[in-house]
This record gives C-alpha cells, structure tokens and sequence, in this order.
C-alpha cells in the first residue's frame, strides 16, 4: 500500500475502531463520535495533503522495498538535504493546526524509523530482536500506519521505584514468557493520540535498579485493538461547538489517554527488547531515535510560535494598539523567540552527522536547548498573548449571540479599528483557544512537560553536555602568565 489518503484512514477507523473508553462508553466508531469526529477529520486532513498535487513531491518519498510513494517522514536520511526535505515536511503537517497538534504522525514515524535502522541494537539481547524492529518499521511504512506510545508509569507514589508498590503490575511490565510471546499487564500514561492504528511502547523513563527492574524494561507493539488493551481517555476538549466558537478545540483535539494492558499477548515478532534494564534506560539515545523526533518538535514549535505571532499581531492591528512601545516590546519577545527555535532548526541540520546505522542525524546540541528552551519560554508567548488581548479575551460572545437578538448590540459595541465584530470576535475566539480555554490550557501544560520534568531534563543537559573543553582554555589561559607576544 502506498501513502494513505484521508478516505482509506477514516475507512481503517470504522473497520478496527481502536478500543477507546470516553464518558463511561466504548467509542464503537470514531469517525462519528461527536468527542472525537472532528479531530479524526483533521488528522484524516493530514494525509490527504500527501497526494495534493502541489504537495506530493514534499510529503512523499519512493520506498526503497515496494516502490511506492511513502510518507517523507519516514525516509532513512543518508545526507543533511535529507534531513531538510524532511523537515519541510515536518513543516507542512505542523502548519495545518498552527502547531497544537503534539502527536502527528510523522512524529512516531521518525522514532520507528530511527530504531528500525538501529536493529543491531536490539539484536545484542536476542537476534531476533533486530530483525523484528526492522521488519517493523517497514511495516509500518509500507501500510502507513499512525501510532502513539505511551512512556510513564501511573502516578501513584513518585517516592517509590515501580516494583516497590503493593500490586508490582501497576506499572506495565511482562508477566511471563510463552512460546508465542510475553504476556504484559499494567499501564502507562500519557497515550497522546490514541486515534492510531498502533502502539508503540518504547522504554519507559530511566529506570533506576538493578535485576529487580527487569520485567519493566521492554520495547514492544501491538495493535490498538489487541484483546486486553483499552484506552481510558482523558474528558474531551471538543465540546461539540462550532468552529467559530472554538476554532483549535472543534478540530485539534487529539486526546490523551492512560493505556491499560490487561494481560495482552505481544506475538515474538512484536517483541523488541526485554530483561535488559541498562539497554533499555539508553534505547532513544543510542538509536537516535530521541534526536529525529526532537527533530520533528522544533519544526512544530517553530509553526506554534508563527501562529502565536501572527495572531497577536492581528490582535494588535484589530484593536489600535501598535503604536503603543510596551506592545511593541512584548511582540519583539515573541519574535527573538521565533527566531531562536528557527535557528536551532538550521544548527540541528548543520551539525548532523552519520551515526554508527549510517542515518544522518541531527546534531545534539541545538536540539537539547530546543527542548529545554521552549518549555519555559511557551508560558511567556502565552501571556503576552493574554497582555495584549487583554479584556478581549473574556468578553466574546458565542456564535449564537452573533446571529441572536442581540446582534445589532455586538455589532456596534464589538467592532475592532480594522474588522467588523464578526471578524473581531473569530480572531479573539482563536487568541482565546490558544491561550484561556480548556484546550489552551491544556497546551500550557503539554508544552511544559512535553520531553519530561524541566528539571530533571536540565539535570540531563548537564550530564551529557561536554564542558571539558571550555574549562581546558580557561585553565589554559590562568596557567599563561608570561609577557604577552611583542
């Protein structure tokens, strides 16, 4: 099969529903529900993009086994115009919901990509092992599957390591060994976009033990219809309102959902690593998986933080505000922002090179600022977002209002200096979803938490970042007191 249209994705959902739990109730078809319909349009939207004529060349590749058109995103880079096609790509998706898509495809695309290519990795605990990961990844590609994953463990008692509590099947871990496969129990959270074909459960955060934490150490997939497997979801975001109401909410609710393994067989051929805690802790580093996803977030940052910009800017041109010098500096942050993330995009391409699979990576460096920079700085788009909109933000009345008894009022009392009310109060509407609603608010904390606890991700940079040079030239420079050169 080629690259998917929008038609064969919403096809595949009605045929095998994945097994989702909202309000109480089994959603026996997405594609009708009215929690999650419109977010399986747009993600539907996404692949039908790829057989645009003027998008075709962009978002596909030629696959290397069947000679199709596959998905860009998973293309094996071997050189760094590789890895610059692909990121337009990246860019493409990114732009179709203004960067409040987290999870798009192409993000777990570039993971099983890079573990695909890594399968001597996972062959140093069982052969097999590395043949089935790349077996997988073509598989994947090859039918264009979407995925999720899911990396933490419940959040019961933070004091403890998972095999520590009461019930050691809390956190999900293999429960015994068949000559079919591992039988697996617990569960994991956070599943972002279980409207997915499959899950990939790569290791988990670092687990920090010995032999004791075997059982927690492994890398498999199944489908999302697997017997034993359900998605317990989160309260939806889309609360059926119109899209002028809610214009990110009605179309980009994504959703997250704490994953549930009630004794699920995972088939040998699914099974990509297990027992190996040590191997586990460094799987995303050392198959640079963690490099190309980090990848594929800086291009959707860069989108996010364009629509921030161009909504707060419209935002000032509608309500007269931009002469004022305080407004002015408050959209320069924005930009010094934009500017920064597109940099560390174009460092990350600059500095890659071959790693030991021969996938041309993106370098480190730009990219662990990336991750560390924009979770912090997200926070302050946003309430200049709010600053600048300011009461504008509380006081927009429903698309009902607007059409109700009571539109002669709106009309005259909520025009803008550039805009009628209508216009006026669609571009408050979408400042409000970005930055105040129940689906802003939960991108605020997405993005703060997007790569993991701030604290413990800076702990990291410390840990792998190579300092050592800097300090030899200042070392070198105190030890150097004779006369400077003549």
């Amino acid at each position: 099969m080629a690259a998917r249209t929008g038609k064969q994705v919403l096809q595949r959902f009605r045929e095998n529903p994945p097994n989702l739990w909202i309000n109480g109730e089994r959603v026996t078809d997405p594609t009708t529900h009215p929690s999650t319909r419109n977010a399986v349009n747009s993600l539907a939207a996404l692949y039908d993009m790829q057989h645009s004529p003027e998008l075709v060349e962009k978002m596909t590749v030629t696959s290397p086994t069947s000679g199709d058109l596959v998905g860009r995103s998973f293309v094996i880079p071997k050189s760094k115009e590789d890895l610059c096609r692909r990121s337009e790509m990246h860019k493409v998706w990114a732009d179709a919901s203004l960067g409040h898509m987290g999870r798009t495809p192409d993000y777990m695309n570039v993971n099983v990509m890079a573990a695909g290519t890594a399968g001597e990795y996972f062959a140093q605990i069982q052969p097999r092992f590395g043949e089935n990961i790349a077996n997988y990844f073509e598989y994947v590609r090859e039918n264009d599957l979407t995925l999720t994953h899911a990396l933490t463990s419940p959040q019961i008692d933070k004091s403890k390591q998972v095999n520590e509590f009461d019930d050691p099947y809390i956190a999900l871990g293999v429960v015994k060994e068949t000559s079919s496969g591992i039988i697996v129990r617990g569960a994991r959270m956070l599943a972002t976009l279980p409207l997915s074909d499959e899950i990939l459960i790569f290791p988990s955060t670092v687990l920090k033990g010995g032999s004791d934490l075997k059982p927690y150490a492994l890398g498999f997939s199944v489908p999302n219809t697997a017997e034993g497997l359900r998605f317990q979801c989160r309260e939806p975001l889309d609360l059926g309102r119109s899209h002028a109401d809610h214009p990110l909410g009605s179309r980009f609710d994504e959703m997250d959902a704490l994953v549930i393994f009630d004794d699920v067989l995972v088939p040998w051929e699914r099974v990509f690593l297990i027992d190996d805690v040590d191997l586990a802790n460094q799987a995303y580093g050392q198959t640079g998986a963690v490099l190309h996803m980090a990848h594929q977030v800086v291009n959707l940052k860069i989108a996010k933080t364009e629509a921030i910009l161009g909504t707060l800017q419209s935002v000032i041109n509608m309500i007269g505000t931009s002469d004022y010098p305080h407004v002015q500096e408050m959209v320069a942050e924005v930009i010094v922002t934009l500017e920064i993330m597109k940099a560390l995009k174009i460092a990350s391409e600059e500095t890659a090179s071959l790693n030991r699979y021969g996938v041309m990576t993106p370098g480190r460096g730009p990219l662990d600022a990336a991750r560390n920079y924009y979770p912090a700085v997200h926070r302050r788009l946003i309430e200049i977002l709010q600053l600048c909109s300011s009461s504008g933000l509380i006081m927009i009345p429903t698309e009902a209002d607007r059409l109700g008894e009571g539109s002669a009022d709106i009309k005259k009392f909520l025009q803008g200096k550039n805009g009628d009310s209508d216009e006026r109060l669609k571009l408050f509407r979408l400042a409000w979803d970005m930055s105040l609603s129940s689906f802003g608010g939960r991108q605020g904390l997405y993005e703060q938490f997007f790569f993991g606890d701030p604290v413990r991700m800076k702990q990291a940079l410390y840990g792998i970042y190579d300092r050592q040079p800097y300090v030899d030239r200042i070392n070198a420079f105190i030890a150097n007191d004779g006369e400077p050169n003549a």
